[in-house]
């Protein structure tokens, strides 16, 4: 192999030149893979970037990476690649600013997640979330119950923003977010009080020893002793 060999860097003895035009088609084709990939594996898996931004960086880094130290990989077909996704990138970001349902179904809209210290059961299926990631990401906002919690929204970001309420108003109990707490799940009441569904976090106030009820809004049976803790931030 012959170092600075122009014509092995620019074009490759085994593909005309209009092998160019096929490698412009094949990145439309793996960009929007890429991006749909990306939309079903949901926004959680994004946080900070966006679902274009993470496309792009997805796109180029095997194509610069290739380029650094494969010998075989000629300079003009890399080129072609950050032409076209760049492109690409900018076509579909226009798409997203002309038609917001496109950018809603594409990035996906803010979903509300907590309403009034319930979760908000189709929502949060909707997201493929588990109880378990979602009750993590209030715990890092100083939620210790469910009932400080006004509003809850998944951002397109995959990020989670809070409301809470007042703190002149009274504490509303509201299911625990410890995770000590849910291995004192029950399906038999043990105690007389309000219990709060281990699912969804429907508050029943008057169950009676012995009781055996199910959630009247998600059909669960599991339940725990509410708590009212009052928030500190």
């Amino acid at each position: 192999m012959e170092p600075f060999d122009w014509h092995r860097l620019l074009l490759s003895d085994d593909m005309p030149p209009a092998y160019l035009g096929e490698i412009a088609f094949r990145c439309l084709v793996t960009y929007l893979l890429t991006l749909g990939a990306l939309r079903v594996t949901g926004r959680r898996g994004v946080r900070q970037l966006s679902i274009f931004e993470l496309s792009i960086i997805l796109a180029l880094g095997s194509a610069a990476g290739d380029a650094m130290f494969y010998n075989d990989v000629p300079l003009l077909h890399v080129a072609v690649v950050f032409v076209v996704v760049p492109a690409l990138y900018l076509l579909f970001n226009r798409f997203t600013e002309w038609s917001p349902r496109f950018s809603d179904w594409l990035e996906g809209a803010p979903l509300l997640l907590v309403e009034d210290g319930q979760v908000h059961m189709e929502n949060f299926r909707q997201l493929r979330l588990t109880q378990k990631e979602l009750f993590g990401e209030l715990r890092q906002h100083q939620v210790e119950h469910l009932g400080q919690v006004r509003r809850a929204y998944m951002e397109a970001t995959g990020n989670l923003s809070i409301y809470f309420y007042p703190e002149t108003e009274p504490v509303r109990p509201g299911l625990p977010t410890w995770p000590e707490r849910f291995e004192q799940l029950q399906r038999r009441i043990e105690a007389p009080g309000p219990h709060a569904c281990g699912r969804c976090g429907h508050v029943a106030t008057a169950l009676a020893k012995g009781d055996e009820p199910l959630c009247p809004t998600c059909q669960n049976d599991h339940w725990l002793p509410v708590s009212d803790a009052q928030r500190v931030g």
